[in-house]
């Protein structure tokens, strides 16, 4: 199941983020998408927790590819393409080898590791594929907000991810400890 819902995250990431125009909070754009990109760090996460670092980065490599496959099939530039794959790898690369190092509670590795991988995959994504370096969606001077935005969305997705799998990892521990 975890290997299928990090996979249709992903999938469903492209379809929202076709199909609907990008949310504005005051000067900060995010794509609707960036509400499923921060859970699908969460969703990788819990597949290396279950499969391991060897196997994950298989499915990282099957994600990235029905990734390019819809995003290409919904219409998107070849640059937002591989935009999209090249942020898709590096952030999904940092987080997993993060997560691999980090020696601490499960829930405080999601939540770390899942910043430095929406962190880079918000700065990539953005300046190789929508600023005037790339497909020149955006203007440089609305480059730091879409940044942010997305930057800030995905942190509060990681956060509340990280809260849930604590309660859960500590309701688990309760229980095994109570019989």
């Amino acid at each position: 199941m975890r290997i299928l819902f990090y996979l249709l995250s992903i999938i469903t990431a492209n379809v929202v983020t076709a199909a609907f125009a990008p949310l504005q909070f005051g000067i900060f754009i995010v794509p609707m998408g960036t509400l499923l990109i921060g859970a699908t760090f969460i969703f990788r996460d819990l597949v290396q927790n279950k499969y391991g670092r060897a196997k994950t980065y298989l499915f990282i490599f099957i994600a990235l590819a029905l990734s390019a496959i819809v995003s290409f099939v919904l219409g998107d530039t070849l640059l937002i393409v591989v935009a999209s794959a090249l942020s898709f790898v590096v952030s999904e690369t940092a987080d997993t080898e993060i997560y691999s190092r980090l020696k601490l509670p499960m829930a405080w590795r999601v939540f770390y590791s899942g910043i430095v991988g929406g962190l880079l995959d918000s700065v990539i994504f953005v300046i190789i594929g929508l600023s005037p370096l790339g497909a020149n969606i955006l203007p440089w001077e609305a480059v730091p907000a879409a940044i942010l935005g997305q930057i800030i969305v995905k942190t509060i997705i990681q956060m509340l991810g990280a809260l849930i799998l604590n309660q859960v990892y500590v309701s688990k521990e309760k229980s095994i400890l109570s019989k």
